[in-house]
């Protein structure tokens, strides 16, 4: 749930808007004029201010540039008529969210407030380093091993300076949250923080949404287009998956890190721009760069400095330190008492692989908790949340599909094996479910519309079993 302010004259449109936002599980307050607004601004303090251009008084871009002042951080979507287009551009060149045309198409306003809202939790929500506080369930790079200790001292050198970053390290290390926390202590850490994730956006996308473009510069590019970079101006914008870009991305992203400028689609003048890089990668790096996927000129801007996540794996004396994290969050999340971890459950912890790292940790821990019974967690609840891991091999997509029915069949007998409290049928499905779905927001960039409307459920349906199932969202642009 998110606090969402609508900024318009129209009533209609508020009630509206309300009505829509409510039934998507948010707080929403209005505004019917700018200067309202404002003060709702500092009353309220919203997630995601949602603003019309054209109002009585105050109009929208000055009230913009008010707004800024409070909370330069605060996502702003401006609602625009066709006629008052270029002051939304004018608008998202000072560092507005995103602009859109009315009269709108609720599901495409609808997957730009879930990604403005994940923008802002991302710039807001701290990101604790070395220590946790067991009292505020925040984000925490947490563990006490020489390596992770070399990681927060990297993080305190290079936060107070420009340099360009490298995160590295396996999926589920916590790549995200060393470059959120760079962030937040960082000179630039009152300034914007935008996310563009290189895998999640299709490559025909992905050069728009990054640089922008010019009317006419393709079929359908009706108006001007501000990309990610240019709105990130003065802040930092962190590239994840880098190792996945395209070659033809890639020369673009060089020329910003030598030139400090870009161009946008169909331009021809170079834009001059201020932004902090931090990028992260699961990739080998200097294999592609062999294998010509890659550009070494690049690959050299880009480790600058160059942080690297150590796997679970090499650092398991942290195992209990995390497990508690993770134990205490989620108990706060759902409302129940922490039941804690016998020493058996702390041995078995220690002994598993986890070769999804520090995110199956979680996982794993979380499904324990939820099929507790308030009792301290035994070894047994352990294996059993780690057994729900599919069989090596049945996500490859060359395998054929008989062999892949063997494997689903050879993992619902090995879980025919573990006592399941009764509820086998409904945990097989669940987890089933949660793997339909997040293939599905894989397949559609994360966009919840389309997601649902390939699976047949309605968006909030969909919503909510994301939410059940604990499902983490990559988000591309429609």
């Amino acid at each position: 749930m998110a606090t969402i302010l609508i900024v318009d004259d129209d009533p209609q449109l508020r009630q509206s808007f309300e009505r829509i936002l409510q039934e998507e599980g948010h707080l929403v307050h209005t505004a019917s004029s700018g200067e309202t607004g404002l003060v709702k601004v500092e009353q309220v303090k919203p997630d995601l201010v949602i603003m019309d251009v054209r109002m009585p008084g105050m109009d929208g871009l000055t009230t913009y540039k008010e707004i800024r002042k409070i909370e330069p951080r605060l996502p702003v979507i401006i609602m625009t008529a066709f006629g008052t287009t270029e002051t939304a551009i004018e608008a998202t060149k000072m560092g507005a969210f995103d602009y859109i045309l009315k009269p709108f198409d609720i599901p495409a306003i609808l997957d730009m407030i879930d990604q403005a809202v994940k923008a802002s939790r991302f710039m807001h929500s701290k990101v604790q380093v070395g220590v946790y506080s067991d009292d505020e369930p925040q984000d925490a790079l947490v563990g006490a091993s020489p390596a992770m200790q070399e990681i927060y001292k990297a993080i305190g050198r290079v936060a107070s300076t420009d340099a360009t970053v490298l995160v590295r390290g396996e999926s589920g290390t916590g790549k995200e949250l060393a470059a959120r926390a760079i962030y937040q202590h960082s000179a630039r850490a009152h300034r914007p923080f935008l996310i563009i994730n290189c895998v999640a956006i299709p490559p025909t996308l992905l050069e728009s949404e990054l640089f922008g473009y010019e009317k006419g510069a393709f079929t359908g590019a009706s108006n001007r287009r501000v990309g990610k970079i240019e709105r990130a101006n003065h802040g930092s914008i962190f590239l994840d998956e880098i190792g996945d870009m395209p070659l033809e991305i890639q020369s673009k992203i060089l020329r910003l890190l030598q030139e400090r400028s870009i161009e946008r689609l169909g331009g021809r003048e170079p834009i001059p721009v201020d932004v902090r890089i931090i990028a992260a990668t699961n990739r080998n790096l200097e294999e592609a760069v062999r294998q010509g996927r890659f550009r070494e000129d690049l690959y050299y801007r880009l480790k600058v400095v160059t942080l690297s996540l150590p796997p679970l794996r090499e650092r398991a004396g942290d195992v209990p330190l995390l497990a508690d994290y993770f134990l205490s969050r989620h108990a706060k999340s759902m409302g129940m008492p922490n039941p804690g971890l016998t020493k058996d459950a702390v041995r078995a912890l220690e002994s598993h692989p986890w070769p999804g790292n520090v995110r199956e940790l979680s996982n794993a821990l979380q499904k324990s908790l939820i099929f507790s019974k308030g009792y301290p967690l035994e070894s047994n609840d352990i294996s059993r949340a780690a057994a729900w891991n599919m069989p090596e091999g049945i996500q490859n997509e060359e395998t054929d599909s008989e062999h892949i029915d063997a494997l689903i069949r050879k993992w619902i007998r090995e879980q025919m094996t573990v006592d399941h409290d009764g509820r086998l049928f409904e945990q097989i499905m669940d987890h089933l479910g949660s793997l339909v779905i997040a293939e599905a927001l894989r397949m559609t960039g994360g966009n919840r519309t389309r997601a649902a409307k390939i699976l047949g459920l309605s968006r909030p349906t969909l919503l909510s079993r994301i939410e059940k199932y604990d499902l983490k969202i990559r988000t591309s642009v429609d």
